[in-house]
């Protein structure tokens, strides 16, 4: 194969919209017939076809597909059919699942030779989608399996990313339904040693909701890029969001710094989502003094409480949509079930954890649909070699 360097730079001076290709001529040296790349759709139930390959599903399962193993498992799968040889591979970047690249091989491939630099292709591939994502929505489009509402198309613009993982720690996050949300959000950023993470819950539907969201997001983000420590972000995205609406609209908000040295944790609890903490066997809420959502009322004061957080820890966040959604004989989630939830899903990674708790939530719900946006945070702190020795 090409020395790796050399493939990097034809991708990166490749059009937006012609990767695979530059990927495709690059492993047809090495006898490739045809290359498939998936992205994941929005709701993590099917891996979708980018542009045209003849032959191929333009959709196929996450949960029952070999493509989906690969991507499940985050690790290559092979599959030989008769003729042929298939090499399924994760494309992922930085712990956020993108989708996975297929390769056609002839059936007696040296796959051992080969793996490592396809491996590693497929890391360049996911950054150069991230970057080109920018300029064209070849790969955009290939993530939904329906199309969105104007509201929710609003809120997936404003998330991070769907996963994080770090030596320090893991994160992944889902949110449902995923074709329509509107007022539920994430947001996380890592830095000068620090993960900050926030889960916001604008009030409203539709479009109100995610306009609320949006300027919540964009202040929070604002004031951290500032330099300003927890209270005073809340503070001044709740000076912004009611310099706008007056207190006629708000948005609740739990906001956390973590230091990743120590795992001392700075939270401002401003509203309705919740956090709930695992620790070897043991589910337990982690509560804060409430205090008034964001744009409530003006200059409003925030007071940061702190805690802390040691290695093997789970930690669990939901909207009210979560904890609050009632079983048809009245029982609210929050109050057992998510807590046998967190139980039953210890030993899965936490990409796995948030759509396999809003699982649970929708059978506890009756499996109807729910009547309010559905968000899961799952967080696992892994700590600093230091940390874990003590």
């Amino acid at each position: 194969m090409r020395e790796i360097s050399e493939i990097e730079q034809a991708l990166r001076r490749a059009a937006p919209h012609r990767l695979v290709e530059v990927v495709e001529d690059a492993l047809g040296e090495h006898g490739v017939r045809r290359l498939e790349l998936r992205m994941a759709d929005y709701a993590l139930r099917t891996l979708q076809l980018v542009g045209h390959v003849p032959g191929a599903d333009p959709s196929v399962p996450i949960h029952d597909s070999p493509q989906g193993r690969a991507f499940g498992a985050q690790e290559p799968h092979v599959v030989r059919e008769s003729g042929a040889l298939l090499l399924h591979l994760p494309v992922t970047v930085r712990g956020d699942r993108l989708g996975v690249l297929t390769a056609e091989l002839p059936p007696r491939a040296e796959i051992g030779s080969l793996l490592p630099g396809i491996t590693q292709l497929c890391e360049a591939l996911g950054h150069e989608i991230l970057v080109a994502e920018r300029d064209t929505d070849l790969y955009v489009l290939a993530r939904r399996a329906a199309r969105l509402t104007l509201a929710a198309e609003m809120q997936w613009q404003l998330l991070p990313g769907r996963s994080c993982a770090r030596p320090e720690f893991a994160l992944a996050a889902h949110l449902e339904p995923a074709y329509a949300v509107f007022g539920d959000n994430y947001d996380w950023s890592v830095s000068d040693g620090r993960l900050t993470l926030t889960v916001t819950n604008g009030m409203g539907e539709g479009i109100e909701a995610a306009l609320l969201t949006n300027l919540a997001i964009n202040a929070l983000r604002n004031a951290r890029r500032a330099g300003l420590p927890p209270a005073d972000q809340a503070a001044l995205a709740d000076q912004a969001v009611y310099a706008q609406y007056r207190g006629r609209a708000y948005v609740s908000v739990l906001l956390l710094r973590f230091d990743l040295a120590t795992g001392e944790v700075e939270a401002v609890d401003a509203g309705s989502p919740r956090l709930w903490r695992q620790r070897g066997q043991v589910v337990e809420p982690v509560g804060f003094e409430a205090q008034l959502p964001l744009g409530m009322f003006e200059d409003t004061v925030y007071v940061p409480e702190r805690f802390s957080v040691r290695p093997g820890d789970r930690l669990l966040f939901g909207s009210d949509g979560v904890y609050a959604a009632v079983s048809p004989a009245g029982e609210s989630y929050g109050d057992r079930a998510l807590a046998r939830a967190l139980r039953g899903t210890r030993l899965l990674p936490p990409t796995h954890v948030p759509q396999a708790v809003l699982r649970e939530l929708a059978v506890h719900h009756g499996g109807g649909p729910l009547e309010d946006d559905a968000l899961v945070v799952c967080l696992d702190w892994h700590g600093t070699p230091s940390t874990v020795a003590l």
